[in-house]
């Protein structure tokens, strides 16, 4: 059996597998656990009572989380006109149409989140087998293709989070970074499991909020309680 390295060790000796943690306890674990030279981000993975071969239990949306994710999020606007001023003046940081699609092709994606008027689609649809990969298609759905660019661009520079259920009915994104405080993830993950709520399909039955789990990027995965949220 291959020897645990000595952090791998830290871990072990530090977490209870079987336990479910308050909040507040997961939180000071990861933060404690964390050894890394960066900021790791602390993620949750949700599980949901969705039968996701379904199309109608697909759940995918977006939140705005209150208090940040503690990224600097880089976003691109493609639109025109006086769509294109709202959106420099609500802080895009790069805004186009023709030209923009052009960076786009040459592999220049220098942005983390993407957002169209919807006049700019026929522009942005060719760029699907680009961006779409990366996760960076506009969509209507999480509010990226809209004619108010000024408040996507607002909501994604704010810490807006977009996430979809993965095969195994799973949702996963980030609460915030490692030192945030648990007040802070806690109203993060609130607002989230609150969209979540919205977004419960109408032919999903039984538990709908099944497990919750906190990690870090390079950490161990904590089952929390989350009882008082749901």
């Amino acid at each position: 059996m291959a020897k645990l390295s000595k952090r791998a060790q830290q871990i072990r000796e530090k977490i209870d597998p079987n336990k479910a943690y308050s909040l507040d306890e997961a939180v000071a674990l990861l933060s404690e656990l964390s050894t890394v030279k960066f900021k790791e981000s602390v993620d949750v993975a949700i599980n949901l009572g969705v039968d996701p071969r379904k199309s109608d239990q697909v759940v995918r949306g977006a939140t705005v989380m209150p208090n940040g994710t503690g990224k600097d999020v880089r976003v691109a606007v493609f639109t025109q006109g006086a769509n294109a001023d709202a959106a420099k003046e609500a802080g895009a940081d790069i805004v186009g149409m023709d030209d923009l699609a052009e960076q786009v092709k040459k592999g220049q994606l220098d942005f983390d989140v993407v957002v169209a008027s919807p006049d700019a689609m026929r522009v942005v649809g060719q760029l699907g087998q680009i961006l779409g990969p990366r996760g960076l298609m506009p969509n209507p759905k999480v509010g990226t293709v809209t004619a108010d660019v000024a408040t996507a661009v607002k909501n994604a520079k704010a810490g807006q989070v977009r996430f979809r259920t993965d095969k195994n009915g799973i949702i996963h994104t980030t609460l915030g970074k490692v030192d945030f405080d648990a007040a802070a993830i806690q109203g993060n993950l609130e607002a989230l499991v609150a969209d979540l709520k919205k977004l419960k399909p109408s032919t999903s039955k039984g538990v709908y909020f099944k497990k919750f789990t906190l990690s870090t990027t390079m950490g161990p995965g904590l089952t929390v309680d989350a009882s008082a949220l749901v």
